[in-house]
């Protein structure tokens, strides 16, 4: 299931991406994908559409990879 969560992120992520880079679970949003704040505030609002849950302002600013999203994902969708 985490595998899955992982491509669905790295497929919504590829999209908003302007240059194909590479995905990995310790990629970073901001350094390693060159996301600036509102794009990560897209992001976090895409997770909470694709995934069917509420994640906070406070939570969102501990996503620092893409990693730590993919284990916010699976601990709060089951």
């Amino acid at each position: 299931m985490g595998d899955d969560i992982f491509d669905q992120l790295k497929a919504l992520l590829l999209e908003r991406l302007e240059e194909d880079k590479p995905i990995t679970s310790g990629s970073t949003f901001k350094e390693d994908l060159g996301f600036d704040s509102l794009d990560l505030v897209e992001v976090t609002m895409s997770l909470e559409e694709k995934f069917d849950i509420s994640i906070s302002d406070e939570e969102a600013g501990k996503l620092v990879t893409v990693g730590d999203a993919v284990e916010f994902v699976r601990s709060h969708k089951e």
